[in-house]
């Protein structure tokens, strides 16, 4: 819970330590680089790229200097025309791991339409494992699918990908992929994908160095548009040199612009050189580097050390930062000379520019013959320019490979609290990855930086370890340090539900030391809301809230970020929900959405957070389909980066929605989903929650059976926490008497089942769970109608309307049981009640008769005299199999395992085959294909 419990930092003290620093993505990567008005027109390959412009992938492959990158410009320049859009980007092998990579595949589309990656930037990030991988791509294809325009997405220099982990996002990217994505992969070597499947239905196109060679007209076209002026013979012989390979077409045009000896007397000697990448250096130093003045080439091998350059860079590489008029000058000319400089759009204020790899490649193997000595002074010359100009990731990167690890560690410590504060986590990450371990190990703040990371990815393991490790390591004298790490822990342990462990460091929690970051105070602060609100003690939680700008920074008030601020209002309206004050909550909500949305990224956070807990507040007021419409379409993200119990409150909603409009296996499909997202994190408090509703509506379905297996497993959780007290894990014992009392009630022992809803009655008013009491007052007032007493039944449902009435609940009372509305009416019937009541219960009576819109939506139906699947897309072999197994009513979970896939895959086909079907849940998805085999089967008869 990270990002709950955490930055309520003071803008203006965050200001005081803070410089704006630049994003952690590159931006020149995500733009391709400029022509230069120099691509000559390849009809035959052009036309037949078009051709496949609708197709799920085209593949590039050929070596390096082949005109790969020049072809897809061009093919971009006549995509644009066509209403495409084109997203790159260009890797290295810096992007050879998966966070970086997942970065800059967002960033990249995100240059498109930021709304196509709004939701996956948030999931990212927030695991490491390969679900939560699996959850970002199909997050992130959803968003493409639903935009609907056509949009190509080129990934240049793919070969530089190794990492496994990469490869598989990138086969579920484009086996995942809608109509309206298309891939275009470029690599010197082989794709490291399976296109099998996409070869067999022809929705791949994939070209070699022999497509892509120039003809000898295309040759000479090129030649002509390098040099003005050259005889059809002089090109013939230079095509023939290089057999079409267009970086030796180039190297022999900048030679002949150079008025050079043409060399080619010897044939067959400048034929080996020109047709392969491995004899480029020998020709480029003769030819091109040999002619260069001592200056321009020594600046040439400092171009190389960085992957991107500006001529101020370049002066500075030098060891002449005044020297940038010149810098710029020497740039200017190798471009307009073609000296294989590529020139990248930028928004910032200076050109930016990288070399053509073929070249970066040969001058690099110069620089590294260099002494250590000269080359950690050039890296070092490199970092000190970029820690000036704040590109901090860059600086770090060239500080290590001058040999200055410790001053790029001192780098991410100056910026890291920051950086936190301003919601930059996915700079800090990058930052921490950029480090040697030794560094980060060598330090307690970074080691705490690292806990807060693996906390944000959900690492709980290897969270726990560090801050142990941590606990053993700081002395007591740095109480800021140990304060920090009792902050984590306690973050650490709500996340695992483990209220026992966050108020073991109570103590220090209430005492944070003198002058503690604003960091510290804000996460303490709502740290110390969760507990009190799961103590019961609700206006204590709104009081540390509240007294929130009384906390002091230096002597000034801390008033928080408008981030920190808006979570923490967040938990007001919490503690009033949990009382029972809907109406109080749902104006908190309301007002924090609103802010939230107004505050961009900063904002994110706090719009999920106050959005879970609206749904709740809208489900209980009865506005089901607006509850349902705004928390459907973000349980992925909530799970991920929501704490357990707002996880909770969702999936309740989700589940309870599907069971009032009668879909009544994805209502326990919701149920088995938080079972799933329970057992992988263990809280045994949420199993507890799924077993409770299993057996309630288990019982009436009439399926005994299964639900006194579930009773049995809850039992057993509730036997494994006998003594849980004030702590969360109470819910537990509470959760399991609910379901033994309605076991009793479903087996006729009416007595017992009383018994127990009284002492529950008394364990809510003494938590004052006003919620829970209005429900066990309906669900009493039931039992003791069906015991004969009508006295008892009238005074507890008048007790439950006026409770009710005041705190503004609906649906508390009306499933509280099958009976509870048709004995409210009754009793209703026989009083002299006051307007204010009897309005009320004509509410509750209104509420029963709307159905939620998602038992609307019914499929449409089939004429009997069209083929059955008529105006149906038919489903694939593997959704059909998804569907049987759908229809023997198996969760999600139970079909993966059947399947060999992830849950993840099975809901991204569950959601494709709603769509071909024309349904919104499991039930209408069963029984729309039972209705076409029998459609099917009637049809073959006649």
């Amino acid at each position: 819970m990270d990002k709950y419990i955490q930055s309520n930092a003071s803008d203006a003290h965050a200001s005081q330590v803070f410089t704006p620093v630049q994003s952690p993505i590159v931006s020149t990567k995500l733009i391709p680089p400029r022509s230069g008005g120099r691509l000559i027109s390849r009809e035959r390959l052009q036309e037949q790229m078009l051709k496949a412009r609708r197709l799920r992938c085209i593949v590039l492959k050929g070596p390096a200097g082949c005109g790969k990158t020049s072809t897809l410009i061009a093919w971009r320049q006549a995509l644009l025309p066509l209403n495409f859009d084109v997203a790159w980007l260009t890797l290295s092998a810096d992007d050879n791991e998966l966070t970086r990579f997942i970065d800059y595949l967002l960033a990249s589309l995100g240059q498109i339409d930021p709304s196509l990656v709004h939701e996956a930037t948030q999931l990212e990030g927030r695991g490491i494992d390969s679900e939560a991988v699996e959850r970002t791509i199909i997050t992130l294809v959803r968003s493409i699918a639903s935009r609907g325009r056509e949009l190509v997405l080129v990934l240049d220099d793919l070969h530089h990908l190794t990492d496994v982990g990469i490869h598989q996002a990138l086969q579920w990217l484009l086996d995942y992929a809608p109509p309206n994505l298309h891939l275009a992969l470029v690599s010197r070597s082989a794709v490291p994908l399976s296109l099998a499947r996409l070869r067999s239905q022809e929705l791949v196109l994939e070209l070699n160095l022999r497509d892509l060679r120039f003809t000898q007209a295309e040759s000479e076209q090129f030649l002509k548009a390098q040099l003005g002026d050259i005889t059809a013979r002089d090109a013939k012989v230079m095509h023939e040199l290089t057999d079409g390979w267009v970086a030796g077409l180039q190297l022999l045009a900048v030679s002949r612009k150079k008025n050079r000896p043409p060399v080619t007397t010897d044939a067959s000697s400048v034929q080996a050189q020109l047709r392969d990448d491995q004899a480029f250096a020998k020709f480029f130093e003769v030819e091109v580097l040999s002619h260069l003045s001592p200056t321009d080439l020594d600046l040439l091998l400092l171009m190389a050390v960085c992957n991107r350059f500006c001529a101020s860079l370049c002066a500075a590489l030098s060891g002449q930062p005044q020297a940038v008029g010149e810098a710029t000058a020497l740039l200017a000319r190798l471009e307009r000379d073609n000296l294989f400089l590529i020139p990248v759009d930028s928004a910032e204020r200076e050109t930016w520019y990288r070399l053509h790899p073929l070249l970066r490649e040969t001058l690099l193997k110069y620089f590294d013959s260099r002494t250590p000595a000269e080359q950690q002074a050039v890296h070092v010359r490199a970092w000190n320019w970029f820690r000036e100009h704040n590109h901090l990731d860059e600086a770090v990167h060239h500080a290590v490979l001058g040999g200055d690890p410790s001053a790029a560690a001192d780098l991410v410590e100056q910026h890291a609290e920051a950086l936190y504060a301003h919601g930059d986590l996915r700079m800090l990450i990058e930052l921490v990855r950029l480090l040697p371990v030794e560094q980060v190990q060598a330090r307690v703040k970074l080691r705490i930086l690292k806990a807060r990371m693996q906390l944000y990815a959900r690492d709980f393991a290897a969270c726990s370890a560090t801050l142990e490790q941590l606990s053993r390591d700081v002395p007591d004298s740095e109480v800021h340090d140990r304060f920090m790490v009792s902050i984590l822990r306690a973050s650490l342990a709500l996340q695992r539900d483990d209220t026992d462990a966050a108020m073991a460091v109570l103590p220090q929690l209430l005492n944070p030391p003198p002058d503690s970051n604003s960091i510290a105070i804000g996460s303490c602060t709502n740290i110390l809301s969760w507990l009190y609100m799961h103590r019961g003690e609700y206006e204590k939680a709104r009081q540390v809230q509240l007294e929130r700008p009384l906390l002091l920074i230096n002597g000034e008030p801390l008033q928080g970020t408008t981030a920190g601020t808006l979570q923490g209002r967040c938990l007001i309206g919490l503690s009033l929900a949990l009382e029972g004050q809907m109406t109080q909550a749902e104006r908190v909500y309301r007002d924090v959405l609103h802010e939230a949305n107004q505050c961009g990224k900063g904002g994110a956070d706090a719009t999920y957070l106050s959005a879970a807990l609206l749904g709740e507040v809208l489900y209980e007021t009865n506005d089901v389909d607006a509850a349902f419409k705004m928390l459907s379409g973000w349980i992925d993200i909530l799970e991920r980066i929501s704490i357990p119990d707002s996880v909770l409150r969702v999936l309740q909603v989700l589940w309870n929605v599907q069971w009032l409009a009668g879909n009544h296996q994805e209502a326990l499909a919701f149920v088995e989903r938080l079972d799933e997202y329970a057992t992988k994190l263990g809280l045994e408090r949420l199993q507890a929650y799924c077993l409770t509703w299993q057996v309630r509506w288990l019982l009436i379905l009439g399926e005994t059976t299964k639900a006194k297996d579930k009773l049995a497993r809850l039992e057993a959780i509730d036997a494994r926490h006998p003594d849980a007290g004030h702590t969360a894990l109470k819910e537990i014992h509470i959760l399991a008497e609910n379901a033994r009392a309605r076991w009793q009630l479903h087996q006729g022992d009416l007595d017992g089942a009383l018994v127990r809803i009284e002492q529950l009655i008394e364990t809510c008013e003494l938590h004052r769970r006003q919620l829970g009491t209005v429900r066990l007052l309906v669900l009493s007032a039931v039992i003791e109608a069906q015991r004969g007493n009508r006295g008892a039944a009238r005074d507890k449902v008048l007790e439950a309307l006026r409770r009710g009435q005041r705190f503004g609940l609906l649906r508390s009372l009306l499933d509280a049981h099958p009976d509870a509305l048709r004995l409210i009416s009754s009793i209703a019937s026989e009083e002299s009640l006051d307007p204010v009541l009897a309005f009320y219960v004509e509410r509750l009576q209104a509420a029963d008769v709307t159905a939620p819109a998602v038992s609307r939506s019914k499929p449409k139906a089939v004429a009997t005299s069209k083929p059955v699947t008529a105006g149906i897309e038919p489903l694939s072999e593997r959704e059909i199999e998804v569907v049987r197994l759908l229809a023997q009513a198996l969760p999600n979970k139970k079909i993966a395992r059947a399947l060999g896939l992830s849950p993840e895959t099975v809901k991204w086909h569950l959601s494709h085959i709603y769509s071909k079907l024309g349904v919104s849940s499991r039930d209408e998805a069963v029984a729309r294909v039972r209705d076409l085999e029998s459609q099917s089967d009637g049809g073959s008869t006649t």
